[in-house]
């Protein structure tokens, strides 16, 4: 078995025989429940934190997925080892309090991660939705917005230089810490971005380029209801490169041709219709 919770989360717990079966039995608000594991936000002494309890996904379910060709998630291992290599690398996300592990069945694993809620923090799907009726304006709200996706594509520079790739890239996932500042205030060394679900993130030491394609475009994808403007594309290609965009363009327009066209299908297959602007060809 593995276990691990920080001490003074700890210290707040009731005795018990077998602390791994206390927190496996957790009681809070239901966020989430889907294949054999539950989501739920509970507070202790006062301080809000979240469980992802796994609790077997089943043979059945990891068939299904392998027939897809998708590897099964079969506990939570995945997602603390994630937060432990974004903490390594400077990349914000939810503070881990604890894990833990048991069994040896891949069916049949029970498994547990406990990160801190994020107070005071918006998620950017919500924060930039309304950039597409009343895009930002003033001097100060235009560097804000320029600033916000610097930090997106370094985010993803950082994660995909050093072998991960999310698998849920959207603006869902990322959560603003509005207590940095707004416009005027907070810059892109300023900014404060925690990148969120992690629990299907893979690691390893080279991320095939399907892979790197398929986070770019969940990315776009989710942007592209928010007024992006072709400058803005061009400015998240050159930061996520770190090149001249005149190399970048020169480079490997077919790989920014294949995030584009990835953009738009899921765009298409979910909305059923094409985006209001399409991909800079």
């Amino acid at each position: 078995m593995t276990y691990f919770l920080r001490p003074d989360f700890q210290a707040n717990l009731p005795v018990d025989d077998d602390p791994f079966a206390a927190i496996m039995s957790l009681r809070g608000e239901l966020i989430r429940a889907k294949e054999g594991r539950r989501t739920l936000c509970f507070v202790l002494k006062g301080k809000r934190y979240f469980l992802k309890a796994h609790y077997g996904v089943g043979w059945r379910e990891i068939f299904k997925n392998l027939l897809q060709l998708r590897w099964p998630v079969v506990s939570a291992r995945n997602e603390w080892l994630a937060i432990q290599n974004l903490e390594r690398l400077g990349v914000a996300t939810t503070p881990l309090i604890g894990y833990g592990l048991q069994g040896f069945n891949p069916a049949g694993l029970k498994s547990f991660v406990i990160t801190a809620a994020l107070e005071n923090t918006v998620t950017l799907e919500v924060f930039c939705k309304p950039w597409e009726e009343e895009p930002p304006r003033t001097k100060a709200a235009v560097y804000y917005k320029r600033a916000l996706l610097e930090k997106l594509a370094e985010i993803a520079r950082v994660l995909h230089d050093n072998g991960m790739n999310h698998r849920d890239f959207y603006l869902c996932h990322f959560r603003l810490d509005l207590s940095q500042g707004g416009p005027g205030v907070a810059m892109r060394k300023t900014l404060k971005i925690y990148l969120m679900d992690l629990h299907r993130v893979q690691i390893r030491r080279r991320i095939p380029t399907r892979w790197i394609i398929k986070d770019l475009g969940s990315l776009y994808f989710s942007a592209m209801d928010i007024g992006l403007t072709r400058r803005d594309l061009l400015r998240f290609m050159q930061v996520y490169r770190q090149r001249p965009l005149r190399a970048v363009l020169t480079a490997e327009p077919l790989f920014w041709r294949r995030v584009g066209e990835r953009a738009v299908r899921l765009y298409r297959n979910t909305w059923d219709r094409l985006p209001k602007s399409l991909p800079p060809s």
